[in-house]
């Protein structure tokens, strides 16, 4: 059964920073891409970035861009999201999971876990 747990949410001031981890299990974690997504409240969830099965490769939404880095450790079926400079817009549920392409996502979302950025 797969499991994908996040967790590293919080309450930030503007311009803090924050990183956001999401332990999986019950599939090949190192043989897959991985990505982190976010839903603010009455919106679509939207992919926020993307790393290959070893790391080699990454891609960021250009509302991030600069400010957020994925990485990951497969020795740990660890997946991670450094946030710094976070702004107001960026408050959301976090979420992570295996990408489908072109816009969905392989297995069942976890319960993610909320960003709030505000003064």
């Amino acid at each position: 059964q797969v499991q994908l747990v996040e967790s590293g949410g919080g309450l930030v001031q503007p311009g803090g920073s924050l990183r956001l981890s999401c332990v999986a299990s019950g599939f090949t974690f190192s043989s897959s891409w991985m990505s982190w997504y976010r839903q603010a409240p009455g919106k679509e969830r939207e992919l926020v970035a993307s790393i290959s099965s070893r790391g080699g490769s990454t891609t960021h939404a250009d509302s991030v861009k600069g400010r957020f880095t994925i990485s990951r450790v497969n020795a740990r079926n660890t997946l991670y999201l450094q946030m710094n400079g976070l702004k107001p817009e960026d408050t959301a549920v976090y979420y992570c999971n295996a990408p489908n392409p072109p816009y969905g996502a392989r297995f069942s979302w976890g319960q993610g876990t909320q960003v709030t950025v505000s003064s």
